[in-house]
């Protein structure tokens, strides 16, 4: 079998940070180009729609696949971007954090329910672990999902738009980054290819 093509790490990481980082600074500086204050939400979400689906075609055409995470979050990016544009309510795009969160949690729990590695299909096979691995990392990415759909319900329902979307950008990424860098034990511990060397 042929290896499956993948992205070069900085390039994997350009596009799905890329229009993050666009919708971030589109909102922090739309009215130095003659937007008003209220419009700003606006004129990001429409450069991050367009950002969105300009980065899976970049991925689509350089690999002919796409992440299962990023196109799922493109999605509901589309959709409800579209809806927050189309009925000018800037709602629909804060709650897409809260959805894909959500629905992440729920397909990881739901795998674990009918004993199917599911997150190894959502990291795009980056790790090779034991079954009691992927039960166990499974379940805590499957909370983390819950926690940071909670974590956005708060901040989106308590705090000025311009701080959600500094939330959104600077404070999702890191939190992720931390939590991911804490299931390094497990992952050594269960590391399927090692376990595979000692027999």
């Amino acid at each position: 079998m042929t290896e499956p093509k993948r992205l070069p790490p900085l390039l994997k990481l350009t596009l799905e940070m890329g229009p993050l980082a666009l919708f971030f600074f589109a909102n922090a500086y739309a009215d130095r180009f003659g937007y008003a204050e209220g419009q700003r939400i606006y004129v990001a979400t429409a450069l991050f729609i367009a950002a969105t689906i300009v980065a899976l075609s970049i991925s689509y055409a350089l690999i002919r696949k796409l992440p299962i995470m990023p196109l799922v979050s493109g999605i509901v990016v589309v959709v409800f971007g579209g809806l927050t544009l189309f009925l000018q309510n800037d709602m629909f795009i804060k709650l897409k954090p809260t959805i894909v969160n959500t629905m992440f949690g729920l397909v990881l729990l739901g795998g674990l329910y009918f004993r199917k590695p599911l997150l190894e299909i959502v990291l795009d096979s980056m790790f090779e672990l034991t079954e009691e691995g992927w039960r166990k990392l499974t379940l805590r990415w499957a909370l983390f999902f819950f926690a940071l759909a909670a974590l956005n319900e708060i901040v989106w329902r308590t705090q000025t738009t311009d701080f959600w979307v500094s939330f959104k950008v600077l404070g999702i990424m890191p939190l992720t980054i931390a939590f991911a860098l804490a299931q390094t034990p497990l992952l050594l511990r269960y590391d399927a290819s090692k376990k595979t060397e000692e027999a």
